[in-house]
């Protein structure tokens, strides 16, 4: 269990590539990865082959990984948290929602924005139990890249 560098290189390294994929995915917007599709799950495993080199480097111990994924998960703890207690950096970390349907209309322009199709639109309100647009009051496209939708009320 032999480290090749001190252990807070690989916390400081596991940090930064934390904070910096997180503002690359807030950067590629909240559709990334809402609904995983088989290309999300092959970025996925690209992106996390390509990072581990820079966590953990040539070190093949795996102190030095552990290392690293703590470092992760602290922080990834202590920004939830922050988060939690202060609603201006969750907007700014989490983002927010965006209106994507309004009164039975699809807003085109904000799906378009937000890089969603309208095919992938009309299937996340089925997967609500809604088969046509006329049903929706407003649908929203949340920060967490999912589709939140507000049915109308059946007339008694």
């Amino acid at each position: 269990m032999h480290l090749t560098d001190p252990w807070w290189v690989y916390a400081l390294r596991g940090a930064g590539v934390y904070l910096g994929l997180l503002i690359l995915l807030r950067l590629i917007g909240k559709r990334s990865f809402g609904e995983m599709t088989t290309f999300d799950i092959v970025v996925l495993i690209l992106v996390g082959g390509t990072l581990r080199q820079a966590i953990i480097g040539d070190d093949k111990s795996p102190l030095a990984a552990i290392i690293g994924v703590l470092a992760i998960f602290l922080l990834d703890k202590a920004i939830a948290w922050t988060c939690a207690r202060w609603p201006w950096l969750d907007r700014v970390v989490e983002g927010k929602d965006s209106l994507v349907a309004r009164d039975g209309k699809i807003l085109h322009d904000a799906l378009r924005r937000h890089d969603m199709s309208e095919a992938a639109f009309r299937r996340a309100l089925r997967e609500k139990g809604l088969h046509e647009i006329s049903e929706v009051v407003e649908a929203r496209l949340e920060a967490n890249g999912k589709v939140s939708v507000l049915k109308a009320g059946k007339p008694d």
